[in-house]
């Protein structure tokens, strides 16, 4: 466990030091974003353009998450066993990018629909039966959608047939 801490730490530290626009705390046994890290990072949070927290055991991400970082362009949460996100995440207004393969959501994440800048949404290889076609449809700016690997039911499969005429690429 200690060790885990010190990696989080050494990350961290290296991106305030550093100046990096990046935070990497993938692969670091993670069941959450560790509070400590908000302060860390107080003053350089608005310079945080991507976040990578793949490959950890993270059940839930808080709002005070995607408060703190509202400059985020790109998260990456794959690998692990998200089954939500929170109501927050719905107001970020520079993201670009969500992977949020591989993790637990039976759900589709419907507040993501809501950020006007998402161009690509990963959702492989979760338990998601039905997807809001028509607000995904509404997006703006998407691009890309992954939704390979999920028990889809029939009528969303057909749906998601005419949302692949507007966006370059649908994978399902």
């Amino acid at each position: 466990m200690g060790e885990a801490v010190a990696n989080v730490a050494r990350r961290v530290n290296a991106t305030v030091e550093e100046e990096k626009d990046t935070l990497d705390l993938s692969n670091c046994k993670l069941i959450s974003f560790p509070d400590g890290v908000f302060r860390v990072l107080k003053g350089v949070s608005d310079n945080i353009r991507i976040i990578t927290l793949a490959d950890n055991e993270m059940k839930a991400i808080s709002s005070k998450f995607f408060s703190t970082f509202t400059q985020l362009r790109e998260l990456d949460l794959r690998g692990n066993v998200l089954t939500k996100l929170p109501d927050a995440v719905g107001e970020m207004e520079h993201l670009t990018s969500i992977n949020l393969a591989n993790n637990s959501f039976s759900i589709f994440p419907e507040k993501i629909t809501e950020i006007a800048t998402l161009e690509r949404v990963n959702l492989e290889g979760n338990s998601i039966t039905e997807i809001p076609v028509e607000k995904l449809s509404d997006m703006p700016a998407l691009k890309w959608l992954n939704v390979k690997s999920n028990p889809l039911d029939s009528n969303t499969q057909s749906a998601l047939q005419s949302l692949s005429n507007i966006l370059s690429t649908t994978e399902f």
